[in-house]
């Protein structure tokens, strides 16, 4: 069930209807989302044809004009992210070949984040290819939501529109009143966004797990850096993948004297064995948002998963009428 939590703001936005210059268009990737988003606007998702041919290959086609429009395109590229990617570019070449004045990508999820620099010899830095493909496609500007690392707006050379989904999550748990609240980041590189959630949880105390990873999605807990006994910890991080590394730091934190453990996470992509570590009660809530979709066969008791609706349209309808998105998030 998803639980839809809006930022503290009143939205008073025009029907689209009544601005014709903003078109939105939806991929494949996530297509629940895209119409909550244009809810938000009061509009409608532009029609397209989408279809895959029998060798694979993918088809697109907008069945309006969009001539001298501003597009937002939303596609998370999701699992499978080579699929999902390819018809993100085809859908902004599309775009550009129907003479769209500005075309942004709206990526609620940024695949190959997590390849932003090389650890090892030979390796590719896959986040910043990728930023090359899709601006070679033709966007115009990018909208994107809790990056892997800040440093990926730099690899495009188009304008990007770096957004948050902490202030559902922490509207959530602010509703929640959790008693003796402290913020735990899951790793080293993870303190400044653990930092910042727990300023705005009222300035909670702050603990840092110290693990030392050894292979791709192999993680090792070692301590904890930070006292949780007695506490409700709050594990923060932008992503579960095979939530290896956040199962293991509950673990070590109900062996440190935690009272209870949350996780919270923007991006919940979830694979296996994700769903049985996550389930298996070492966690009081698994609080995630729906920029990637959960399919049914994925839900359990424990998972609670939050709309990003809201801070999507208020972002695009802020940059379509030029005005700040920086101050959402003040």
């Amino acid at each position: 069930m998803i639980h839809t939590a809006t930022l503290p703001l009143q939205s008073s936005l025009p029907l689209l209807s009544e601005n014709n210059r903003l078109k939105l268009f939806a991929g494949s990737a996530n297509l629940p989302l895209a119409q909550e988003v244009a809810r938000y606007l009061g509009a409608d998702l532009g029609p397209m044809v989408r279809k895959r041919f029998a060798d694979g290959e993918i088809y697109v086609q907008i069945q309006e004009s969009i001539r001298g429009c501003d597009v937002y395109l939303i596609q998370p590229t999701c699992n499978p992210v080579n699929d999902h990617l390819m018809e993100l570019m085809i859908m902004v070449d599309a775009c550009r070949r129907a003479s769209a004045r500005q075309i942004t990508a709206v990526i609620p999820y940024y695949g190959y984040a997590r390849a932003d620099r090389k650890t090892a010899g030979r390796e590719s830095i896959t986040a910043k290819l990728v930023a090359n493909l899709i601006t070679k496609a033709g966007a115009s500007r990018i909208l994107a939501m809790d990056l892997h690392s800040a440093q990926i707006q730099g690899y495009f050379d188009i304008p990007v529109d770096h957004v948050y989904g902490s202030p559902v999550l922490l509207d959530y748990l602010s509703h929640k009143q959790l008693p003796d609240l402290v913020v735990v980041s899951p790793d080293v590189g993870g303190v400044a966004r653990a930092r910042a959630f727990a300023k705005k949880l009222n300035d909670s105390p702050l603990a840092i797990i110290d693990k030392r990873r050894q292979a791709h999605n192999v993680a090792e807990v070692m301590n904890v850096v930070g006292d949780v006994a007695g506490k409700t910890a709050v594990l923060v991080d932008d992503m579960i993948d095979t939530g290896g590394t956040i199962s293991e730091a509950a673990r070590l934190l109900r062996e440190e004297g935690a009272r209870q453990v949350y996780a919270c996470a923007t991006h919940a992509v979830f694979s296996p064995p994700a769903i049985e570590r996550l389930s298996s009660g070492v966690f009081e809530e698994v609080i995630v948002t729906n920029t990637l979709p959960i399919p049914e066969e994925h839900h359990f008791s424990q998972l609670r998963v939050l709309s990003v609706a809201s801070i999507l349209g208020e972002t695009i309808w802020r940059v379509h009428e030029d005005s700040s998105v920086s101050s959402l998030f003040r």
